[in-house]
């Protein structure tokens, strides 16, 4: 760069003119300010190689702040001109609502097809008739134990065995006691007899008579009260062998041997009489109205492929005020893998009935509910509320709602709304019913 800047700059711009600002006054003439050149970088501006021809008493850098700010303003100006000339030219453009279109969608028509309606459920298989086997007499220590648990029993059979070494010698003692009375008894009776013979001749008073038939009475009737004795000294030892009641299987068993068993304690084995084995769950109570006693049932148990098949055998009366469940009860064939206690799950066919079935994006659901949009015989949008009973592998189950003869839109149904026109795609087409 040169020592004399000014001379440079007016030699290449030889008839420069004052700036002007438009609306304002002009300013004095010792204060306006000369462009030496059009336009300068804000790079020369910063580093002060433009010079104004004010007053010459004025410092550098008062000239360059002018020249800074001179530049603003002029940038300003020219983004304003811009911007009016953008902004002011030309008629407005159309407003985003007239540009709407009529949006083209896809209908289906819900095919009725024959659903099989299945109720399920969960429980535990269960015997049918569980009998809790005790004592019943007085305590006594085990000696013996003849079952274990899963052993079929008959009626009778001895499942364990009481100490019985007192009251065996009781009931040998009252046995003897009931045949001594039996003597005592008939030997009065024969007396009595005789006395009754004599009785004409005046052998014997009348007191003496009487005396016998006294003794003769009195003696049958220890007989009575010694047989009396001696069958609950029986009962006694009777009770000390644990029979089974009924025919069945043994399901637990507790006794062992040494222990002391006594009424009211814990049961020393539990018995499924006529070994029937059942399921035993709860059903959901809007479910139960579909259920009848004797239809058939399938249960089926964790770890076995194959399903047990079953009857409903009992509904329950009540519904449960907290759960809104009932009881349920599915009759059993016996099997060995039909274990009492494990879990099980339960289904039970419950008819056959044609229903719509949608694809899956067809169907909608907010607060208010789930529903469908259904495509009117003007080509509107109306929204119908359905209900929905189930999912296979065909799409969604309704089972009320619609009649199966809809054009419903089958998908993208969430960015349209109630009442909107539409176009149907022409492979869907047709007269909406």
């Amino acid at each position: 760069m040169g020592a004399n800047l000014d001379e440079k700059l007016e030699s290449q711009h030889p008839s420069p003119e004052p700036v002007r600002w438009l609306g304002r006054d002009p300013l004095p003439a010792d204060r306006l300010v000369r462009l030496e050149a059009p336009v300068h970088a804000p790079a020369e501006i910063a580093t002060g190689l433009v010079q104004t021809t004010g007053d010459p008493a004025d410092t550098g850098r008062g000239a360059r702040t002018k020249w800074i700010a001179a530049a603003a303003l002029i940038a300003i100006a020219i983004a304003a001109a811009v911007a009016w000339k953008i902004l002011g030219s030309g008629a407005p453009g159309p407003a985003l609502a007239s540009r709407e279109s009529i949006p083209l969608v896809t209908t289906v028509v819900p095919a009725n097809k024959p659903i099989t309606s299945t109720v399920t459920f969960t429980g535990t298989i269960a015997a049918r008739y569980d009998m809790p086997i005790g004592i019943q007499g007085d305590p006594g220590r085990i000696v013996s134990v003849n079952v274990e648990a899963g052993d079929r029993v008959k009626r009778g059979q001895l499942m364990a065995k009481l100490d019985d070494t007192v009251l065996v010698p009781q009931v040998n003692r009252l046995a003897a006691s009931l045949e001594q009375a039996r003597a005592q008894s008939a030997l009065s009776e024969a007396e009595y007899r005789r006395a009754k013979g004599v009785e004409s001749a005046g052998a014997l008073s009348t007191e003496e008579i009487e005396k016998r038939r006294a003794a003769a009475v009195t003696d049958a009737a220890s007989v009575k009260v010694a047989a009396a004795m001696l069958a609950e000294a029986e009962a006694r030892l009777e009770r000390t062998r644990v029979v089974a009641p009924e025919n069945g299987v043994v399901l637990t068993r507790k006794a062992e041997v040494g222990q002391t068993a006594s009424p009211g304690g814990d049961p020393l084995f539990r018995l499924a009489s006529g070994g029937e084995i059942e399921m035993r769950g709860q059903v959901a109570e809007q479910d139960l109205a579909g259920l009848k006693v004797n239809q058939t049932a399938q249960v089926y148990l964790t770890g076995v492929v194959k399903p047990f098949d079953g009857r409903v055998r009992l509904l329950g009366a009540v519904i449960d005020t907290q759960s809104r469940l009932g009881d349920i009860r599915i009759a059993l064939k016996p099997d060995p893998a039909l274990r009492p206690g494990a879990f099980a799950r339960g289904s039970v066919i419950t008819g056959n009935i044609a229903r719509p079935i949608l694809p899956q994006t067809a169907v909608l659901s907010d607060d208010k509910g789930t529903y469908v949009f259904v495509v009117n015989g003007k080509n509107q949008i109306e929204r119908r509320g359905v209900t929905v009973s189930g999912t296979t592998s065909d799409g969604v189950i309704i089972a009320g709602g619609l009649s199966g003869t809809e054009h419903i839109v089958a998908t993208a149904a969430g960015f349209l709304r109630e009442g909107e026109s539409v176009t149907v795609a022409p492979d869907t087409a047709g007269a909406p019913s």
